[in-house]
């Protein structure tokens, strides 16, 4: 005799909220008028996180992708003036991708967007059932209580 999947229902549950959340997001980001996909405003997000520039193969890192979809996502931000490919200063094989002005502008607007979502999201909650959901969150992530959000 097998026992019953307890957290099937919950599961599902996340899953649902999951797809919930990007089509929230996917919606305010289409509102936003910035022509951007979800892949290219993740890409833009990453990108910014670093101090420097960073390689092409560190950013298809961070993002868990092959570095032929960097690449792809890098072409149509490049084309639409948001990034731009630079020389490495020490080894000249070495491409490196640069947030532009553009770009720096665009994620001043993708970060309201995704706050507007989060917060149409969070809406029926109140600040104590955020804080709750904060912390299940964070442990759910993480694997640790209040680790330290990660901006992408």
């Amino acid at each position: 005799m097998t026992t019953p999947d307890a957290d099937g229902p919950l599961a599902e549950q996340l899953l649902r909220l999951t797809r919930r959340v990007h089509r929230i997001q996917k919606r305010h980001l289409q509102q936003s008028g910035l022509e951007i996909t979800p892949a290219q405003s993740r890409l833009l997000r990453a990108v910014a996180h670093y101090e420097a520039p960073p390689r092409m193969a560190d950013v298809a890192e961070r993002l868990e992708v092959v570095p032929r979809a960097v690449t792809t996502l890098v072409d149509a931000l490049e084309e639409s003036g948001r990034v731009r490919r630079v020389p490495d200063p020490t080894n000249r094989r070495v491409i490196r991708i640069e947030v532009t002005d553009e770009g720096r502008k665009v994620l001043r607007e993708l970060h309201h967007a995704r706050r507007s979502a989060a917060e149409e999201i969070l809406a029926p909650l109140s600040d104590d059932q955020r804080g709750v959901l904060g912390g299940l969150l964070d442990m759910l992530v993480d694997g640790v209580p209040g680790a330290e959000r990660s901006p992408c």
